[in-house]
């Protein structure tokens, strides 16, 4: 079965000078795949074009919220660029792998979800794709219990539950920038957290 090769990032924050680094490293890489796992913007400041160089790659992009933008930010990238595709609540397939998700974090604002809700939102997402052969989830917050908590802020047990209850194969996740790069295993779970330091995968 062919593997999909995937580039995935969060915490842009409107930097276009890192989008147009992570265009050419993806165009070199030739991957099949773009997740952003949330924080597109800087609190909701002006970015229409942030994600131009990746678009123009011609790939599929995902995109959850974070804690710095609104639902309808989001649909504006979705509804602008026609390989976009908003997975907060849903899904998406491509051959034997799913990918869900869900945006937001739980403790810091100033736009934050309940843990309640977010489960709720993971599971929809993820019941769309529960039978595919390889599953990724993607949340812009990190897990309870985590390595990400190093920083001081409590991850989301919304998530943890996620994960024992859905078992994906990798969890994307980002929102602690001084977190990026760091990696670690649940279970069969396999958890990134990207944040700017873009990870380019295979599954």
């Amino acid at each position: 079965m062919k593997k999909t090769k995937i580039l995935a990032v969060g915490d842009i924050h409107g930097d276009k000078g890192l989008v147009k680094k992570l265009a050419e490293r993806a165009k070199k890489e030739n991957v099949d795949l773009i997740i952003i796992a949330g924080d597109l913007t800087w609190l909701e400041q002006p970015a229409k074009d942030v994600i131009a160089p990746l678009n123009n790659l011609g790939k599929k992009i995902l995109l959850i919220p974070g804690n710095h933008e609104t639902m309808p930010t989001i649909k504006s990238f979705e509804n602008k660029y026609p390989n976009v595709k908003n997975i907060h609540g849903d899904s998406i397939k491509e051959g034997n792998l799913g990918i869900f998700g869900a945006g937001y974090a739980t403790t810091v604002g100033p736009f934050w979800i309940e843990e309640k809700e977010l489960f709720e939102h993971l599971k929809k997402g993820h019941s769309k794709i529960k039978n595919s052969e390889k599953k990724i989830m993607v949340t812009h917050m990190h897990h309870r219990g985590g390595k990400a908590e190093f920083s001081g802020f409590g991850g989301s047990t919304a998530i943890r539950k996620a994960i024992n209850e859905f078992k994906p194969d990798v969890l994307i996740s980002a929102h602690i920038h001084e977190a990026g790069g760091l990696e670690e295993r649940q279970g069969k779970t396999k958890i990134i957290n990207v944040s700017r330091k873009a990870k380019i995968f295979e599954i």
